[in-house]
């Protein structure tokens, strides 16, 4: 019942749901709210069979800067309030709270675009633009945009797998991954050129720039769940603004 109800949004429902859980990590006073939208997207990418794909990349995304963050700030930028001292190295209070600040911002804001490239397929969301009086042209471009990235990785595998097979040495130690950079990027940016002329041939065949209005084989409707969605997000934000404004009254 949950599933169904958040695997039949609009696609712009979508984008609200996640500006509205990123606007509200930037209102709500609470730090701990920031990790905690890690958790809620996560059950938002269950209901889409993305929970994997989302914990590798919010994983990788948010670990290794964490870490740089929270040893810069509480080993290296000294303060009066010493949290704690093992030998020579000492934690300054200040720099965690700060830490703790930045990595809630930083850890909503990737929870959120990684839930929502993933449970937002960007044609769909093209449409949903175009439907709303976005210039065709501009949703293309932003279409292009998102698909950039994940056709850039399958080309690069295609092209990886087509050198091992001619016998090019592809893995060992840097000198050699360096080595094999050379017959991976010259096909890749040959093949990128290659693919964007005969994209613009095939837009021009089908009266792209014509400036008629553009009919949609696969049409999307709002339906009665966009709407509850929507007033439960408008509820929701408001309650959080409300919520920041007591909190700085009762300061």
């Amino acid at each position: 019942m949950i599933k169904n109800f958040f695997r039949n949004l609009y696609p712009l429902t979508k984008f609200y749901l996640a500006a509205v859980l990123l606007i509200s990590a930037f209102i709500l006073p609470n730090h701990t709210y920031g990790y905690l939208l890690i958790a809620i997207c996560g059950i938002a990418a269950y209901f889409y069979e993305k929970l994997g794909i989302y914990l590798k990349r919010v994983f990788f995304s948010l670990f290794f800067l964490t870490l740089i963050i929270f040893a810069v700030q509480g080993l290296m930028i000294p303060s009066n309030d010493i949290m704690a001292k093992f030998g020579f190295i000492t934690v300054y209070k200040t720099g965690i709270i700060t830490a703790v600040r930045l990595t809630s911002k930083i850890a909503a804001l990737v929870s959120t675009i990684t839930m929502l490239t993933l449970i937002s397929k960007a044609k769909e969301f093209t449409v949903a633009l175009e439907k709303k009086g976005v210039n065709p042209k501009a949703a293309f471009i932003l279409l292009l945009s998102l698909q950039m990235i994940p056709e850039m990785k399958k080309q690069s595998d295609i092209i990886m797998d087509s050198q091992k097979a001619r016998g090019v040495e592809m893995e060992g130690n840097v000198f050699v991954r360096f080595k094999a950079l050379i017959p991976i990027f010259i096909p890749m940016v040959l093949s990128s050129i290659i693919s964007t002329e005969e994209r613009a041939i095939t837009l021009e065949s089908r009266g792209f720039s014509i400036g008629e209005k553009r009919t949609i084989l696969h049409d999307i409707e709002e339906t009665k769940n966009d709407k509850i969605m929507k007033i439960m997000l408008a509820i929701f934000i408001v309650l959080c603004i409300v919520w920041r404004v007591l909190w700085v009254i009762s300061k």
